[in-house]
C-alpha cells in the first residue's frame, strides 16, 4: 500500500464525504480510493467511515485519525516546499533595515557584489539606529547588533561583536593610560547618549561566562553623543577614552589613530554574548532572497570577521 496515497485518499473522503467525487479530484478510479480507506482500516484494525445511502460519515476512530493525519500531511508538504525552495531563484525586492553606522561600513561597501551575484533582487535599504517593527514596517530581515531581547522573530548570528576601550596616543600621552576597569574612572570618557546609563561593565576575555570576573564602571567626562561614529572622531581627537565596538574602530587601530587598552577585557551587558545579528519575521519556510542575503553576509564577514582580521598585534597598546 501506498501508505501516504491511502491517507490524502481518506482526507479527500473525509472532506468530500464521497469515493466518487474523491476519486475524480485525485483524477483516480473509485475503486482505487475505495481500496485505499480498507487498507488503512485493515493495517488500523478500526473501521473509518460509517456508509450509508446519504455519504461517508467519520466514526470516532475516523475523527481522530483525520485530526493527526492533516498535522503529518502538513509537516510533510512543508518539507517537501522547504527542499524544493533550494532550487528556487532568489527573486523580488528585499527591504532591508540596519544600524546606520553599521551599515555604510560593511553592509553598503558589499552591496554591489552581492547584487552582481543574485541579479534578480531588488533592494529597499533603511538606514536607522531605531528598533523598527519589522512587521508593521514591512521589513523582510534586520540586521540588528548586542544582545537581542526575547521574541517571536527568528534570529541568525552573522559576526561576533566586540567592544574595547581605545583612546588617541596624544591622550594616552597626556594622561597615562589604564591598567585595570577601575582606572576608568579617574579618565576622561566619552559616553554614547543611546546607552541607558553611564556605566562599562566588563567581563575578562579569558573567562567570560563568570560572573565573579565582572567589574562595573562609574564614568567621568564632559562628552556625550548619540552617533556612534561622531564618538570615535572625538576619541582619535584626543578627547577621551571610548568603548568603540572593533568593527568600527579598526581601521584607526590599523593607522595608528586609536590604541587598544584593557586587552584582556571586554565589555558586556550581561552574561549573554553580544554579536550582529540577521533578524526576521516567523515563518515556516524562510524566503530564498532571505536566505540568499543572510548566507551572503554571513560568508562576506567570516569568523572572525575580517575587521579584525590582522588586529592581534594592533591591538596592544
Amino acid at each position: 500500500m501506498d501508505y501516504f496515497a491511502a491517507v490524502r485518499a481518506f482526507i479527500n473522503a473525509a472532506e468530500l464525504q464521497s469515493f466518487s467525487k474523491t476519486a475524480h479530484e485525485m483524477a483516480v478510479k473509485t475503486s482505487t480510493v475505495s481500496r485505499y480507506v480498507s487498507e488503512l482500516e485493515k493495517d488500523l484494525g478500526i473501521a473509518l467511515f460509517n456508509r450509508s445511502t446519504r455519504g461517508l460519515v467519520l466514526t470516532e476512530g475516523g475523527r481522530l485519525f483525520r485530526e493527526h493525519a492533516m498535522i503529518a500531511l502538513q509537516a510533510l508538504d512543508d518539507a517537501r516546499q522547504v527542499t524544493s525552495s533550494l532550487n528556487l531563484t532568489p527573486q523580488g525586492v528585499l527591504r532591508v533595515t540596519m544600524p546606520s553606522a553599521f551599515g555604510r561600513r560593511h553592509i553598503v561597501p558589499h552591496l554591489p557584489a552581492f547584487m552582481t551575484r543574485y541579479p534578480d533582487i531588488g533592494l529597499d535599504i533603511v538606514s536607522t539606529d531605531e528598533t523598527l517593527n519589522m512587521i508593521e514596517a514591512g521589513i523582510d530581515v534586520a540586521i540588528r547588533i548586542g544582545v537581542l531581547p526575547d521574541s517571536s522573530l527568528m534570529a541568525r548570528r552573522i559576526a561576533p561583536h566586540r567592544r574595547i576601550v581605545c583612546g588617541s596616543p596624544a591622550y594616552f600621552k597626556r594622561s597615562g593610560i589604564p591598567r585595570a576597569p577601575e582606572d576608568l574612572a579617574a579618565h576622561e570618557t566619552l559616553r554614547l547618549s543611546l546607552l541607558p546609563d553611564d556605566k562599562w561593565s566588563f567581563t575578562r576575555v579569558a573567562d567570560a561566562q563568570a560572573s565573579s570576573e565582572q567589574v562595573l564602571v562609574e564614568l567621568q567626562g564632559r562628552l556625550r553623543a548619540d552617533d556612534s561614529e561622531a564618538v570615535l572622531e572625538l576619541a582619535v581627537a584626543g578627547c577621551g577614552l571610548a568603548l568603540l565596538p572593533t568593527w568600527l574602530a579598526s581601521t584607526a587601530l590599523r593607522e595608528g589613530h586609536l590604541q587598544h587598552v584593557l586587552p584582556e577585557w571586554e565589555a558586556r551587558t550581561g552574561r549573554a554574548e553580544p554579536a550582529v545579528w540577521a533578524v526576521y519575521p516567523p515563518k515556516k519556510i524562510v524566503s530564498s532572497k532571505v536566505r540568499a542575503f543572510v548566507d551572503f553576509y554571513a560568508g562576506m564577514f567570516g569568523e572572525p570577521p575580517y575587521w579584525d582580521d590582522g588586529l592581534a598585534l594592533a591591538l596592544k597598546p
